[in-house]
């Protein structure tokens, strides 16, 4: 199960909110619910909310009501024992769900889809999508599923490296129905042996964006492009990126749905290893076919005191990772970034010598066959090193920073939400989840108060204001939420994972 458990921001409201409440309701661990279980939150189809469980050869859909008991669990069957079961994606429509998943089959490695009742019943035949022969010690995961902000759009994708000068990326696109639109298969020329592929995005159009870069051996990008393929287009469109006076870190993208554009952003640095000195941002208008914005935005003193956190006020910005980026209706938008690094008994690691990796750092993930691919990001719960098998290593998870740009990218406020994080099994229970419900956004988070990790709620007005908001109602000191993984499912509901005890169980939390 790709366990992305990414947050769609649709909308970024600018008006006034009034009071603050919330209620949460937790379901009970069943006896199969261990801590090693793989899961997803598929969100709430007619009354049941359902998610998606997995454990040893057992597959099965669990359908909560609205107080969060258990209504009956469906076994999914139909979906081969999990040795041969390799990825799982479900896309939600409130009145029917799909599943998306490949398993391997001797040297094929299958693509089906079904779909799915509010009830968790598969809803006629699979679809089957495609097929893959692999080698007999070839990587098993083959493809790769992304989807377009308003569910329209679907794409699943696979990209063969074993040709390290010439990648052949196939891709297809599906409407919400499973029907085809358009199956592609094209070639992409990587000219050196340190070229890599960034993030997919598709857009609500069906049209595909991803950034190809060089790596340095310090890990900046270098060489960096845009390329787009139009939906029903047969041929990518390469736009270069005019970095040659700073250096870029890790790219992200984010369609702008609203105004048919695509905002990317990066930190950057000044010379290589260097201190991160700001954001690196860039506009692209679809309709124009042009490019809107390219600036960059220095951290001032004040903010970099601000957020430091441990850190001197000149390396304050050097453990963060961008998370999210939020288009706005007027064509402005948002950036946030987290701190997050580890250490090992006094000795800390950061973004550039990080000992379990970058933990936004995901591009990896796309290729099949290919030399550079890591299998470590298996599927299920928080991916590598979930359970902290690795011994005397310190997870931490500091300050937030919000940075707030208008429609030309001009800055017009930053500000810091103030945490400090630690764990000493694994980060699962560590960073934040971002819930947006109209007029704010809040930022759920673990906080430790009086020797107890508390779920707080900040939120973010409109104008940059943080507020820090009554300590929950109903929690329950036996439960141990991980936010980073929860699902938001309607304006005002979402859905958190837990740690009861040994077992994994879920609550609700309805802001009212």
């Amino acid at each position: 199960m790709k366990l992305k458990v990414t947050i769609y921001i649709a909308v970024f409201i600018l008006v006034a909110f009034t009071s603050i409440g919330q209620s949460i309701k937790y379901s009970q661990p069943d006896r199969d619910d261990n801590k090693r279980i793989n899961f997803e939150i598929i969100g709430k189809l007619g009354d049941n909310y359902m998610i998606y469980k997995n454990a040893r050869d057992k597959n099965w859909i669990s359908l909560l009501d609205e107080n969060m008991q258990q209504v009956k669990t469906v076994n999914q069957d139909y979906l081969p024992n999990s040795d041969k079961l390799i990825n799982v994606d479900f896309i939600n429509y409130n009145t029917h769900a799909l599943m998306i998943y490949q398993y391997r089959k001797k040297n094929v490695v299958h693509c089906e889809a079904v779909k799915l009742d509010a009830e968790g019943q598969k809803v006629g035949k699979e679809f089957a999508l495609d097929t893959s022969h692999v080698g007999f010690a070839g990587d098993s995961k083959v493809y790769s599923v992304v989807v377009s902000e308003n569910k329209e759009k679907i794409m699943v994708f696979k990209i063969n490296s074993k040709d390290k000068k010439l990648y052949r990326i196939s891709t297809i696109l599906l409407n919400s129905q499973l029907d085809l639109i358009r199956y592609t298969n094209l070639t992409l020329k990587m000219e050196d042996r340190e070229d890599y592929l960034g993030e997919f995005h598709l857009d609500n159009e069906g049209d595909l964006i991803f950034a190809k870069f060089e790596r340095s051996r310090s890990d900046e990008l270098l060489n960096t492009q845009l390329i787009f393929k139009r939906a029903l287009s047969d041929n990518f469109m390469t736009v270069n990126l005019d970095t040659k006076k700073f250096l870029l870190d890790e790219l992200h993208i984010k369609p702008d749905n609203y105004n048919n554009r695509y905002i990317i952003t990066s930190f950057y640095y000044l010379q290589r290893r260097g201190n991160t000195e700001g954001y690196y941002y860039y506009v692209w208008d679809k309709a124009g076919n042009r490019k809107l914005i390219e600036d960059t935005l220095a951290f001032s003193d004040e903010l970099r005191r601000e957020a430091r956190g441990n850190s001197s006020a000149k390396t304050a910005f050097n453990d963060f990772f961008i998370n999210n980026i939020i288009s706005k209706r007027d064509g402005g938008f948002l950036i946030t970034s987290e701190s997050s690094y580890t250490n090992s008994r006094g000795m800390g690691y950061n973004r550039w010598n990080s000992l379990y990796g970058l933990p936004y750092m995901r591009s990896m993930d796309y290729y099949s066959y290919s030399p550079f691919y890591s299998p470590t990001y298996g599927y299920g719960l928080g991916g590598y090193n979930r359970w902290g098998e690795s011994q005397n290593v310190r997870y931490l998870a500091d300050n937030v920073v919000i940075t707030s740009f208008d429609k030309t990218g001009q800055k017009e406020w930053s500000s810091v939400i103030s945490k400090e994080q630690f764990s000493d099994e694994s980060d699962n229970t560590l960073s934040y989840m971002m819930v947006n419900t109209g007029g704010q956004l809040h930022f759920l988070f673990n906080n430790m108060e009086k020797r107890l990790n508390l779920l707080s709620d900040f939120t973010l007005l409109p104008d940059g204001k943080i507020n820090r908001n009554p300590t929950l109602k109903n929690l329950d000191r036996g439960y141990t939420f991980m936010p980073k993984f929860g699902k938001q499912i309607s304006s005002r509901v979402v859905i958190v994972p837990c740690l009861y005890r040994n077992y994994i169980c879920f609550a609700k939390i309805e802001f009212e």
